[in-house]
């Protein structure tokens, strides 16, 4: 089986059939004007999200998977799969323009910290307290 397929690739690179299966090259005109039907279905879904105030990454993920397949469906007909860069730049403007906010860290509030912290603090104050009260009680009469 493999000897076949390597029998053909040869013919084929000896006759010259090879030659004909050239890839096209990206028609980027194309794939930037179906990108900007896709980013405007983007746009009016993203618009009632509040990206503004908050990050809005776990509800919409849906919209922007929908914008992940419309991109890479354009990428595959306008033969423009391999310029990596074009899908990049169209993401990268998606996330510095809507996602800006989802990479800040916030810390919790108050109230939680001191739950959290709480205990562990007032167990290492009356730990060595506890120690010493259970050394001296338990020493056995002489």
């Amino acid at each position: 089986m493999v000897s076949t397929a390597s029998l053909l690739v040869l013919i084929f690179i000896w006759t010259g059939i090879a030659a004909k299966f050239v890839v096209p090259p990206c028609d980027q005109h194309m794939f930037h004007y179906g990108v900007d039907r896709c980013l405007s279905d983007f746009n009016k879904s993203m618009e009632t999200s509040g990206y503004g105030d908050h990050c809005p990454w776990p509800a919409e993920k849906g919209v922007y998977n929908k914008l992940m397949r419309c991109v890479d469906n354009l990428a595959i007909v306008f033969w423009c799969n391999g310029h990596g860069f074009l899908k990049d730049t169209v993401f990268y403007e998606v996330h510095k323009t809507y996602f800006r906010l989802c990479g800040q860290v916030q810390d919790p509030p108050l109230n939680t910290l001191v739950l959290l912290i709480g205990p562990v603090i007032i167990a290492t104050l009356l730990l060595p307290v506890l120690c010493a009260n259970l050394t001296t009680s338990s020493t056995p009469p002489l």
